[in-house]
C-alpha cells in the first residue's frame, strides 16, 4: 500500500468511525424514546435493558451505515479539496479516480461485509428483540395493556382509551372481546365506561373490575332460521368483575425463556427466505386451485324435477326460460339468485384472504432483496459522497452535514414509499427494494464524471440558456454600475442627457434614473430637469411594480405550499394524522392562493407588453403553464425578462 492510499484511508477511517458512533448514539436515543413506554415502570433490571439495546442496535445499521458513508465521504473529500490537497495530487499526475481507488476497495469489502451482517446478525437481532418484547408483556401482563389498541391476554382482547393512576390501574372506555370455545370467534363483548386493575403482580390472577357498562353475548340456536337472525343477549351492569387466569404466563420466570416466534420475514436469512418463498408460492397456487374448483362446482345446481317441456324446434334461439312452466321459471330464477349471492360472498371473503397472502409474500420478497441492496447502496453512496465533497470543496460538519442529510432523506423516503407501495401490490417488490439505490446510481455516475473532469458542481448555463431563448430573455452583458451611486444628482442628470460625451453605454442612463428614483426623484421632477420620459414608460413602470408585488406573493405562497406538501407525506408516513391533516389543508390553501397570484402576474405581463407595443415578446401561455409547477425557476426568469424589457422601454422613451 502506497503512502497516499494509507493517508487517504486513515483520514477516512477516523472520520468514518467518529460519524458512525455519533449517528449510532442519536439513533439509539431515538429507539429508547420510541420504546420507552414498553420499558418504563416494569421493574426491569439493567441486564434486560442492556439486552434490549443490544438486540436493537444491529437493526439500526441499514439506517446508520449508508448515512455514515455518505457524510464521511463528503467531509473527507471536501476537506481534501478545501485544503488544496487534491490540487497537489493533480500537479503530480494523480487523478481523483486514482485517489479514490484504494478507498474504493475498502468500501467494496465493507459492502460485502454489510451483506453478511444483514443476512446473519440482523435476523438474529430481530428474532431476539421481538421475543424479548413479547416476554416483557407476558411477565408483566397488567402493565402490558397499552392505550388505544387491543391487547391480547389469553382468551381476552382488551382495549382502553386512557390509563391513569401511579401504576396505570385506572382505565377509561374499556372494550373487551372474549373468544369462544373455538378460539377464534369473538362470542362475547363487554363495554364499560371505567375500570380498575386490582391485582398483585405476583398473583396468578389478573382481577379487572368494570363499572357502568354493558354485556353482549352471541346466541347460537339450533334452528337455522333463528340462527340467520343473529340473536344475542344483552345486559347492563353497575359493577362487573373479571378474573383472568395467568398461571400459564406467570410460570415463565425469565424474560429469555420463551423464544417461540421464529417465522417472521425479517427474522430469516437469504436461505430461509428462499425456502419460505417457495413454500408460499406452492401454498398460493394450491389456494387458487381450491378456490377455482369451489367456484366451478358451485356453477352447477341440482337438476330440476323432470317436467314436460314445451314443444319447440330442434334448434331454439329464444329465451331459455320460455321452455319451462311458470312454477319452474320461478324455481330456476331463485336457484340462480341464491347461487350468485353465495358465490359472491365466497369471492369477497376469499379476496381479503388472498390480499393478506399477497402482502405477506411481497414482504418476504422485499426482505430478501433488501439484504442484497444494502451492500450495493453503501458502494453507490460512496461514489455520490466522495465526488460531491471534491466538487463543493468544503469539509467539516456544516455544509457537508446539510447536503448529506438532504441526500439521505431523499434516498430513505424514496425507499419507504417504494416498499410501502410494493407491500400493497401496487409496485413490483423486487424493484421496490432496489428503487432508492437505482435512483442514486445515475447521480453517482454524473458526480464522479464531473469531479474527474474537474467541472463545477452545477452548470446552469446549458440548462437555462434554452429557457431564456424560449422566454425571449436578452443575453447577459453585465456592466459595473456601482460607481454611479457616488455621483450627485446633477452629475446623474448629466449622465442621462450626455452619456455619449462621457463614453458611457446607453444602459448607464437607465441605471442613473433608477438611482434618482431611489432618492425620491420621480417623473415630474425628472421632466423639470430636462429628462423627458414618455408617459408610456411611467405606466409600464407601474405595471412592472404590480407584477413584482404579485410575483413575490406567488413565490412565497408556492414555497409554503410545497414545503407543507412534503411535510404532509412525512407526517402521514410516520403516522401523525392530525399534523398531516393540518399541513395538507394549509398547503392546499397556499397553493390555491399561489395560482390566483400567478394568474394576476400573468395578466400584468399581458398589460405590460400591450402598453409597450411589443406583444410578440410576451411569453407564450404554454410556457407559463409548464412553468406553473416549477415556479422557483420561472419566478427569476420572468422577473429578469420584465426588468430587461422595462429597461429597453425606458431607453426608447428617452430617444
Amino acid at each position: 500500500m502506497k503512502i497516499l492510499d494509507r493517508y487517504i484511508i486513515t483520514s477516512y477511517l477516523k472520520t468514518f468511525i467518529s460519524v458512525f458512533l455519533i449517528l449510532m448514539l442519536i439513533f439509539v436515543l431515538q429507539t429508547i424514546w420510541l420504546y420507552i413506554r414498553e420499558l418504563a415502570g416494569k421493574d426491569l433490571d439493567i441486564e434486560i435493558i442492556f439486552k434490549f439495546l443490544i438486540y436493537f442496535i444491529p437493526k439500526l445499521i441499514p439506517l446508520v451505515l449508508p448515512l455514515t458513508i455518505l457524510l464521511a465521504s463528503i467531509m473527507v473529500f471536501g476537506d481534501f479539496a478545501e485544503n488544496y490537497e487534491f490540487a497537489a495530487m493533480k500537479s503530480t499526475g494523480i487523478s481523483l479516480m486514482r485517489a479514490m481507488s484504494g478507498l474504493s476497495v475498502f468500501i467494496v469489502i465493507l459492502g460485502i461485509t454489510t451483506f453478511f451482517f444483514s443476512n446473519n446478525v440482523i435476523p438474529w437481532a430481530e428474532y431476539n428483540s421481538f421475543n424479548l418484547r413479547k416476554n416483557i408483556a407476558k411477565l408483566k401482563p397488567a402493565l402490558a395493556i397499552e392505550e388505544g389498541q387491543f391487547n391480547e391476554i389469553e382468551a381476552y382482547n382488551i382495549k382502553v382509551e386512557e390509563k391513569s393512576g401511579d401504576k396505570g390501574q385506572y382505565l377509561k372506555d374499556v372494550i373487551i372481546h372474549i373468544k369462544g370455545t373455538d378460539g377464534r370467534t369473538n362470542a362475547t363483548t363487554i363495554k364499560s365506561k371505567t375500570g380498575e386493575l386490582i391485582s398483585d403482580e405476583a398473583s396468578d390472577v389478573l382481577k379487572l373490575v368494570l363499572k357502568d357498562g354493558n354485556y353482549y353475548h352471541d346466541l347460537k340456536p339450533k334452528n337455522i332460521r333463528e340462527k340467520n337472525k343473529a340473536p344475542f343477549a344483552k345486559s347492563a351492569f353497575d359493577k362487573y368483575t373479571i378474573n383472568i387466569d395467568l398461571s400459564s404466563l406467570n410460570s415463565q420466570t425469565e424474560l429469555d425463556d420463551d423464544k417461540s416466534i421464529t417465522n417472521k420475514y425479517n427474522m430469516l436469512n437469504v436461505k430461509d427466505l428462499n425456502y419460505t418463498l417457495d413454500s408460499l408460492t406452492v401454498k398460493t397456487k394450491e389456494e387458487y386451485t381450491d378456490f377455482s374448483k369451489t367456484i366451478y362446482e358451485r356453477a352447477f345446481t341440482n337438476s330440476l324435477k323432470r317436467e314436460k317441456l314445451k314443444k319447440t324446434d330442434s334448434i331454439y334461439k329464444g329465451n331459455i326460460l320460455d321452455l319451462f312452466e311458470t312454477k319452474n321459471k320461478t324455481q330456476i330464477v331463485n336457484i340462480a339468485l341464491n347461487s350468485t349471492r353465495s358465490t359472491n360472498q365466497i369471492i369477497n371473503t376469499r379476496k381479503s384472504g388472498f390480499k393478506i397472502s399477497a402482502i405477506n409474500f411481497n414482504k418476504h420478497v422485499i426482505a430478501l432483496h433488501e439484504k442484497l441492496a444494502l451492500g450495493f447502496a453503501c458502494i453507490i453512496l460512496f461514489f455520490v459522497g466522495a465526488p460531491l465533497g471534491a466538487l463543493i470543496r468544503k469539509g467539516g460538519i456544516g455544509l457537508p452535514m446539510v447536503i448529506a442529510i438532504l441526500l439521505f432523506l431523499t434516498y430513505h423516503f424514496i425507499g419507504i414509499f417504494a416498499t410501502n407501495s410494493a407491500k400493497n401490490g401496487t409496485f413490483n417488490p423486487v424493484i421496490a427494494a432496489w428503487f432508492s439505490t437505482l435512483i442514486m446510481l445515475p447521480l453517482g455516475i454524473v458526480l464522479t464524471k464531473r469531479a474527474t473532469a474537474d467541472r463545477g458542481l452545477f452548470s446552469f448555463g446549458n440548462f437555462i440558456e434554452p429557457i431564456k431563448k424560449l422566454l425571449k430573455i436578452n443575453g447577459d452583458n453585465e456592466l459595473d454600475y456601482k460607481f454611479l451611486m457616488s455621483f450627485k444628482n446633477e452629475k446623474l442628470y448629466d449622465v442621462i442627457k450626455n452619456h455619449e460625451a462621457h463614453n458611457y453605454e446607453e444602459s448607464y442612463r437607465y441605471e442613473a434614473i433608477k438611482i434618482l428614483n431611489s432618492r425620491g426623484i420621480y417623473y415630474n421632477e425628472l421632466k423639470n430637469n430636462g429628462v423627458n420620459l414618455k408617459e408610456e414608460f411611467v405606466i409600464s413602470k407601474k405595471i412592472s411594480n404590480d407584477f413584482n408585488d404579485h410575483s413575490k406573493f406567488s413565490i412565497t405562497l408556492y414555497t409554503i405550499g410545497v414545503i407543507l406538501l412534503i411535510l404532509f407525506f412525512v407526517f402521514r408516513n410516520n403516522k401523525f394524522p392530525s399534523l398531516a391533516s393540518a399541513t395538507i389543508q394549509i398547503s392546499l390553501v397556499s397553493l390555491f392562493l399561489y395560482i390566483v397570484y400567478y394568474i394576476k402576474s400573468y395578466l400584468n405581463i399581458i398589460a405590460f407588453y400591450k402598453n409597450i407595443n411589443k406583444v410578440k415578446r410576451k411569453p407564450s401561455i404554454a410556457l407559463l403553464i409548464i412553468g406553473l409547477p416549477f415556479y422557483f425557476l420561472t419566478y427569476f426568469l420572468l422577473k429578469r425578462k420584465i426588468n430587461d424589457d422595462l429597461k429597453q422601454n425606458c431607453l426608447d422613451s428617452l430617444k
